[in-house]
């Protein structure tokens, strides 16, 4: 195609990506009064089986926006508590509601709903543009320094001119393969189904883990459905579909017997996604002119449900540090290293947690064909209601949380 049919345009910093980190640093930024461009390759954001949580660590940084009271007039379950059963036995392992924070409990909230209210807020500002069905596909590169992007959309090729990209692109991430950074790979011995299963108002509320003889299913009360995962061996999902979705169900009522009325439900494969579990981190989050953040800087297990929250994070550290350089025109690598220091030890830490509790509790859990056993640390946890609160500050607010330090510009 000659450069001539190549659209063009410009941005002080161009976001690809249009997921929470990405649409977090668009709004923050441009409510910093920095001239803005998300992409996002999808036409809407409406996504099945996405990261759902909403935890106290983002809704504080919701009030500090001013945004908290519309967001949760949006429909949401809060989750205070989380239970882990095996067998009949019930053993509650977390309690959020010790946490010292304005919201001591999880939101349970589509991730559409929760990028659609961001985008809105962000359209109030005048630097803040989002663009659907863009899709990034090359970075646009002179003299060592990232100065753009080739996006593929539905009218045609475009190239964005920016002075800084911030790749917001998830663990699939074009930005970080095509930047040609290195990365580190922490193995992850699981992988996860997941569907979902209507919920009538006789079931149980709290959402809850259950253990059974080699198998472990996340529930997710939902309201009206339960988003469950379904644990399973890394690499086991053909092995599984080979012994049909009649076992499959047998084993889900196994887990949990008051689902065996509607398992029914589950009457194609094309109901269960598979989410391939990768535990992954950039040694290097930056080029100059390029950093990446989120899942396409560190991407996370599913294991606390906290990748959504530590993307958040990074975009709130990214726009501390960049809205004033990115507005006055002199991002410097400095400026990337800076935020990279600041938001990979978080990172490294909730990553070693989360291998600990895949290899020494997830993994035996898969390979114990036996009568299942709680583990220790449920037992403990069940036992010593004081010892709830380690695991609800690690999930609930993590490590370093981050706080708004940006000024806000005038809106349109």
């Amino acid at each position: 195609m000659s450069e001539m049919s190549v659209e063009l345009a410009s941005a002080q910093c161009c976001i690809a990506g249009g997921g929470p980190a990405g649409v977090m640093a668009g709004l923050l930024l441009a409510r910093a009064g920095v001239d803005v461009l998300v992409l996002e390759k999808h036409a809407d954001f409406f996504r099945d089986f996405r990261g759902d949580t909403i935890h106290p660590s983002t809704l504080e940084l919701m009030h500090e926006l001013g945004y908290d009271r519309g967001l949760l007039r949006l429909p949401h379950q809060e989750v205070r508590e989380l239970a882990f059963h095996v067998g009949r036995q019930e053993f509650k392992i977390v309690d959020l509601s010790h946490l010292r924070a304005r919201y001591p409990f999880i939101a349970l909230m589509p991730q559409w709903d929760f990028l659609n209210f961001l985008a809105t807020k962000g359209a109030r500002y005048a630097g803040f543009r989002l663009r659907m069905n863009a899709e990034v596909t090359g970075l646009v590169e002179r003299e060592g320094r990232i100065t753009g992007v080739h996006v593929n959309t539905s009218e045609g090729d475009l190239e964005v001119r920016a002075d800084l990209v911030l790749g917001a692109d998830g663990r699939h991430s074009v930005v970080r393969r095509e930047a040609g950074l290195a990365v580190d790979e922490f193995g992850a011995p699981i992988d996860v189904l997941w569907f979902r299963l209507s919920r009538p108002a006789s079931d149980p509320e709290e959402t809850m883990g259950r253990l059974g003889a080699g198998h472990f299913l996340v529930m997710l009360n939902r309201g009206d459905y339960w988003q469950c995962g379904f644990v399973i061996a890394k690499g086991a999902a053909e092995q599984l579909r080979r012994r049909g979705l009649s076992a499959f169900r047998r084993d889900i009522v196994e887990l949990a017997p008051f689902v065996e009325d509607r398992v029914e439900e589950l009457n194609e494969w094309d109901a269960i996604k598979l989410l391939t579990v990768a535990i992954d981190r950039l040694r290097r989050w930056y080029r100059p002119g390029l950093l990446c953040i989120g899942d396409a800087a560190h991407a996370m297990s599913p294991v606390g449900g906290v990748g959504i929250n530590l993307a958040i994070q990074d975009a709130v550290a990214a726009a501390n540090v960049l809205a004033i350089p990115l507005r006055e025109r002199r991002v410097r690598p400095d400026h990337l290293r800076a935020v990279q220091e600041r938001r990979e030890w978080p990172a490294k830490v909730t990553q070693a947690i989360q291998v600990q509790v895949q290899n020494r509790i997830v993994r035996p859990v898969l390979s114990n064909r036996g009568e299942p056993k709680p583990p220790l640390f449920v037992r403990l946890l069940d036992r010593i209601p004081l010892l709830r609160r380690i695991p609800a500050y690690v999930v609930g607010i993590g490590v370093r949380p981050e706080h708004i330090r940006t000024a806000e510009f005038a809106r349109h």
